[in-house]
């Protein structure tokens, strides 16, 4: 009798690899955290915690850096999501980092909290104690990321170094650490962004409403739609206007555009992600229009 096994579809491949990955973390590790903003990557990361670990609790809290200046929609859906799970959330609020004078808030139109999330990150992880800490992060978002390997080792400063990085063969994963480091852990970083779009429409899941098409008072900026908002100056020539438009990504209100659209639906974002060419971070993170060789800078300084 020959045997048949199932074939698993593209997503339910990408799906048990993120689990495994998942599971294999909370084994070895003994203070994990996953990181939780209420964006889409993050907002998958929580379903495949729950295939992974329900019906007992997460074996890990939740934590977000918080840059005070995020989208108000955003906040108020990670806090009901939160809630609905029964879980426990960690507030990192980067306010706290300036207050203390560990960090020096920038000024001028340009400003931006985004580059100050790393030290109050790396201080939360070592006021929790935490060795482990998953991310959203994907290969197909910018070039520094698809050097990373899925299991992201960091020293006693948070910085990375490329040409340490472990072997991952056949899947098996080595999470041993010494004291003061810890290890960034990546369960999606095979999938790209019409992988997360698909999977949220296959599963049904809630995202912020700002994903889909809304009207917004935006003004433009380096090609670039902004929302207007009370934590962003203009520059001369800068007016607002009204826009349909939604949000790729989410982050801090001061460096993340929108896109013009009219996609009001799931199956409307996945066609206009599907006959994109351009990134989300290469269209809608101002962060990102600096030097290749700055940004490599950043992410051996352990920027994420």
């Amino acid at each position: 009798m020959r045997l048949t096994y199932p074939k698993l579809t593209h997503l339910q491949a990408l799906e048990a690899e993120a689990i495994h990955v998942m599971r294999e973390v909370a084994a070895e590790l003994e203070r994990p955290v996953l990181l939780f903003s209420g964006g889409k990557d993050s907002i998958v990361l929580l379903r495949l915690a729950e295939k992974a670990f329900r019906p007992a609790r997460f074996p890990f809290p939740l934590m977000h850096v918080d840059t005070g200046h995020n989208f108000p929609e955003v906040i108020e859906f990670r806090d009901r999501r939160v809630a609905e799970l029964g879980e426990r959330l960690i507030v990192a609020r980067v306010q706290d980092s300036i207050d203390a004078g560990r960090v020096v808030e920038e000024t001028g139109p340009r400003a931006s909290r985004n580059r100050l999330q790393t030290t109050t990150l790396l201080d939360a992880i070592a006021e929790h104690g935490f060795d482990a800490a998953f991310g959203g992060a994907r290969r197909d978002e910018e070039r520094a990321r698809a050097k990373e390997r899925i299991m992201s080792f960091r020293d006693d400063f948070g910085g990375w170094d490329p040409k340490a990085q472990r072997p991952e063969l056949w899947n098996l994963y080595n999470g041993r650490i010494r004291k003061g480091e810890h290890v960034r852990v990546f369960p999606l970083s095979n999938w790209t962004e019409l992988d997360v779009w698909q999977y949220i429409e296959a599963e049904d899941l809630e995202v912020p409403s700002i994903y889909f098409a809304h009207e917004r008072e935006v003004f433009r900026r380096d090609g670039m739609l902004y929302a207007v908002s009370e934590h962003v100056e203009y520059i001369d020539g800068e007016s607002p206007f009204t826009e349909s438009v939604r949000y790729r990504t989410v982050g801090d209100m001061s460096c993340t555009g929108a896109v013009a659209s009219t996609a009001r639906a799931l199956d409307d974002v996945v066609a206009e992600i599907a006959a994109t060419k351009i990134t989300e971070r290469g269209e809608t993170r101002a962060d990102d229009k600096i030097s290749e060789a700055a940004m490599e800078d950043r992410k051996v300084a352990g920027y994420f």
